[in-house]
């Protein structure tokens, strides 16, 4: 092959919202760097409570993280220059290359005419024009990686958001890129959601889009056979793929969507893990790797039963402590922890749960809200003051003898310089990939009274030969299923 010959930048385009645009989008990454060339993710505009801290100690998407990691590179804020973080179903805080810039309203954000909807604003914001922003962003990647493996958001066919779009087909305009669209037809309606999606395109962006991959299929693949025809003949664009559903693949996950299929109950056997399941929950893939432990029965709950039996519980990180803590109180699952707690119970909080499991979060400045203060759970020895600036960086800490890697993203200052504050059965920390260390997992497991996993024990268990052999999988598993040959041959043409 000739690595020599620049590719065309690929954008995989979706037909809506978890259609797997995220996933296909790194097994491309994987798949361009194992056949020689240097390849590189990009999304203008992500909108997820997963984040990730770049090396340089800026904040993006944990999707664009996971394609840089797929793609054997260093992840960079150019890879997704605009975050936008939930507050409400309302508002979000925005992060411009890898900074909080300000809070947005859902409809200051998108209101406006034409450009204007991405500019204006009653803070920082107001003075970025933030489709030029994204556009640099991606010129600069563009200089140094081939080729740009892009990911839309959401639907390509939200005509009411067309004229704001920043990171679908105006995109793939500026980048001059060949668009794959993806379909899931797990959900079900696949031929009209892929038909609609074009058809509702201008005859310039219809133009742009050059294949179809129909993702998530279950059952015997002859089955599709003829449906696949009959897709290509209404839409005049080949269908390059019908990708299996898998479940032996272990990728992190963009959205809190996922969490759905994991709120299941306590087992027989096993350790049993209850991640609280907050409203704002944030960086829940910080619990994957524990979930993946053959010891471990790890599930999503805010039932006061399940936390009270648990063996384990853990607080995971918010976009909004005090508000989470606040629901804690008035559905009982604060009082259900500390009991569970005065029982033995180990109780694990990061980040945002960390402080909750403090004496008191105060939010002077209103940083987060309209409430001010709230008393913690009390099991720790801190006190945090939520502040403007956030912490954003990947760290080293030492636990049990070992040292171990993570990442702080947060706002607020707790008054203790641990980096990881342990009182008996209580262990807190900010954090984040802290559950990823074999000895931290060892640790809280070992006194479960369960034999320990060679497959997971200290010695054996390594996090990043895991992962790359995730990326080689994934990768596999698209070859095998995908045209890969077609898509060269697109990504090379001179239409």
């Amino acid at each position: 092959m000739n690595h020599e010959v620049n590719l065309h930048p690929i954008m995989f385009a979706g037909t809506g919202s978890d259609v797997g645009k995220s996933i296909v989008a790194a097994a491309f990454c994987r798949i361009f760097k194992q056949d020689g060339y240097h390849p590189a993710p990009f999304k203008a505009q992500n909108m997820a409570l997963n984040s990730y801290a770049t090396p340089e100690g800026f904040e993006i998407g944990r999707a664009q993280a996971v394609q840089a990691e797929a793609a054997d590179i260093p992840c960079h804020t150019d890879m997704n220059p605009l975050l936008l973080k939930p507050n409400s179903d309302h508002t979000s805080q925005v992060v411009l290359h890898g900074k909080p810039i300000g809070n947005k309203d859902a409809y200051d954000y998108w209101g406006g005419k034409g450009d204007e909807g991405v500019k204006g604003g009653k803070d920082n914001s107001s003075s970025f024009d933030f489709r030029k922003e994204v556009c640099d962003a991606f010129d600069r990647l563009a200089s140094r990686y081939n080729p740009i493996v892009m990911e839309g958001a959401g639907s390509i066919a939200e005509i009411n958001l067309k004229d704001r779009d920043l990171v679908n087909m105006s995109m793939a305009r500026h980048a001059k890129a060949d668009v794959i669209l993806v379909g899931d037809i797990d959900r079900g309606g696949v031929f009209a959601s892929v038909y609609g999606s074009i058809a509702l395109q201008t005859p310039e962006d219809r133009k742009l889009i050059k294949g179809i991959i129909i993702n998530k299929f279950r059952g015997d693949m002859r089955l599709f056979d003829e449906g696949r025809k009959m897709l290509e003949d209404i839409c005049g664009v080949p269908v390059l793929g019908v990708v299996p559903y898998y479940k032996d693949i272990f990728i992190d996950e963009e959205d809190s969507v996922s969490l759905e299929q994991k709120r299941r109950r306590l087992a027989e056997g096993k350790v049993n893990v209850a991640v609280v399941l907050l409203r704002h929950i944030s960086n829940f893939t910080d619990f994957d790797t524990l979930e993946r432990d053959p010891r471990v029965n790890l599930f999503y709950t805010n039932n006061v039963s399940d936390i009270q039996h648990a063996d384990i519980i853990i607080l995971p990180g918010t976009k909004s402590t005090l508000d989470d803590l606040l629901e804690l109180r008035r559905n009982g699952c604060a009082q259900a922890i500390v009991r569970a707690h005065r029982d033995g119970k180990t109780v694990v909080g990061i980040c945002g749960g960390y402080q909750m499991l403090g004496q008191t979060v105060d939010d002077p400045d209103g940083i987060e809200g309209g409430v001010t203060s709230l008393p913690g759970l009390g099991l720790l020895p801190i006190h945090t003051v939520m502040t403007a600036d956030k912490t954003t960086r990947q760290v080293s800490f030492q636990f049990g003898g070992h040292t171990c890697q993570g990442y702080e993203i947060h706002q607020g200052v707790s008054d203790t310089d641990e980096a990881v504050l342990q009182t008996g059965h209580c262990i807190g920390t900010y954090i984040h990939g802290f559950l990823d260390n074999a000895p931290v997992i060892d640790y809280i497991l070992s006194d479960k009274g369960k034999m320990k996993s060679e497959a997971f024990a200290t010695a054996e268990w390594d996090p990043r030969a895991f992962k790359e052999e995730q990326y080689d999988k994934l990768a596999a598993h698209v070859r095998r299923y995908v045209d890969i040959d077609r898509i060269y041959q697109i990504l090379k043409s001179h239409d």
